[in-house]
């Protein structure tokens, strides 16, 4: 989701960052998100409290974590699923809807996997399912990008899916001069395609945003 830098034609977008352009002059969306956070950390680092300080009655606040919880070898950023996982996406609803706002949950996005037989595979195990649970038990509004995301790979298949993510020749972008293979963040053209489902799911979930939302 994150902002990614314009340093010498970076190729690299996230689709928070694109997420803005879909809306109607007047509406004002600030993008928090970083790289490499997880749902602990996150918090731990105080980026959280940046948020919560800003956060007026009657905003919306999307909240998305998974990709970085996963990360078992990384203490400071992983967070079991079932456990605290689910205890920090609790929190953040909670504390959200202390402050008078709106939390919206969103499902991790897909990376892009597939076997050996060209077969497209998932790679978050539990995180969405807990994701998709919290949203129904705690009653909030759900995005779930994780289905979406797994459709447009699906359908995409696996030399055409490389479209949406990070495959850069060397020499292509001044910003990555050896080139990059990346199947986890998003290209330009998958920032878009994922703010397209995004904004799929907002119509059903959200539908008090579609007035807000460009033609």
């Amino acid at each position: 989701m994150a902002d990614k830098p314009y340093r010498n034609g970076n190729p690299e977008k996230g689709w928070g960052q694109v997420f803005p352009l879909y809306f109607k002059d007047g509406i004002e969306i600030e993008n928090h998100a970083k790289n490499g956070r997880s749902s602990k950390s996150f918090r731990d680092e105080g980026l959280w409290d940046v948020v919560l300080e800003k956060i007026k009655p009657g905003n919306y606040v999307i909240i998305e974590f998974g990709h970085n919880d996963q990360k078992i070898e990384s203490p400071d950023r992983y967070s079991a699923p079932e456990t605290d996982y689910r205890k920090h996406l609790e929190r953040y609803v909670e504390e959200t809807r202390a402050k008078g706002a709106i939390p919206v949950l969103a499902t991790p996005i897909m990376r892009r996997r597939f076997d050996e037989n060209g077969k497209f595979y998932d790679t978050h195990g539990k995180y969405p399912d807990v994701v998709r649970l919290v949203a129904k038990e705690m009653n909030v509004l759900l995005l779930d990008l994780h289905k979406k995301t797994e459709a447009l790979l699906t359908a995409y298949g696996e030399e055409r899916s490389q479209w949406l993510f990070l495959h850069i020749e060397p020499g292509e972008y001044g910003a990555l001069p050896k080139g990059k293979e990346d199947d986890t963040h998003l290209s330009a053209i998958g920032a878009f395609h994922v703010c397209d489902l995004a904004i799929e799911e907002i119509k059903l979930a959200v539908p008090e945003w579609v007035p807000y939302l460009k033609d």
